[in-house]
């Protein structure tokens, strides 16, 4: 049964453009035999990817799976979204996508394209029985690698789009970047070192607001 639900078999990068590949291996590992009420993964993009490298002992002590891949777009991650997350069977997925998608990684897509494409991945965790967790999008002033996208404009409209889109399907909605903003709707200068990534001090933050919600929903799951 494993096999067919994580094939190892090698594919061409160039064909694998959601890096389906990057996690097949631990995919293949993770034991679904034992009960997986408080199962968490993490899906995401570079922020969620070097979380576990910034704080190893948030994923470590908790069992916390990490499914983030760097610089990936909400179209790539609903492709792999079945096999990342829903094959492992977890009780809640912690989902924050959206800002390289703005940055255009895979080119133009609309504000209302990015909410529909995590609202996919809503209603595909709700379909299987799993919590999934909307957080909003992290503050951003500018992106060193694409530079004038208006990130500080567009991921506060955004977000007021997931959070209604989290209201309107009864899930948990994350603000992080509430607790996260400058002034210019940007990271505060102590969470980034390039506007964009987190700092360990940005994954505190990040992991106090995280471990209360994951807490409420493993809670709402259990009555």
């Amino acid at each position: 049964m494993l096999s067919l639900l994580f094939s190892t078999k090698n594919v061409d990068a160039q064909d694998d453009w959601s890096n389906l590949s990057k996690y097949q291996k631990a995919n293949a590992a993770v034991s679904l035999t034992e009960p997986a009420e408080r199962r968490v993964v993490f899906m995401g993009n570079s922020i969620t990817e070097s979380w576990p490298t910034a704080q190893p002992d948030f994923f470590k002590h908790n069992g916390y799976i990490n499914r983030g891949i760097s610089g990936q777009t909400t179209p790539q991650m609903l492709l792999r979204f079945r096999q990342d997350v829903i094959h492992l069977r977890p009780g809640v997925v912690v989902i924050l996508a959206g800002t390289n998608d703005i940055a255009g990684n895979t080119g133009p897509i609309t504000l209302e394209q990015i909410r529909d494409n995590i609202l996919s991945m809503v209603e595909l965790a709700k379909a299987n029985g799993i919590i999934p967790i909307v957080c909003s999008v992290l503050p951003a002033y500018d992106y060193p690698w694409s530079p004038g996208k208006s990130p500080n404009v567009k991921i506060p409209k955004l977000n007021q789009m997931l959070e209604a889109m989290a209201s309107k399907q009864n899930v948990p909605y994350l603000d992080y970047f509430s607790a996260m903003a400058d002034d210019r709707n940007g990271l505060q200068p102590a969470y980034t070192t390039d506007e964009v990534h987190v700092t360990p001090a940005g994954y505190s933050v990040m992991e106090r607001l995280v471990t209360h919600a994951i807490i409420e929903a493993l809670e709402g799951k259990s009555e």
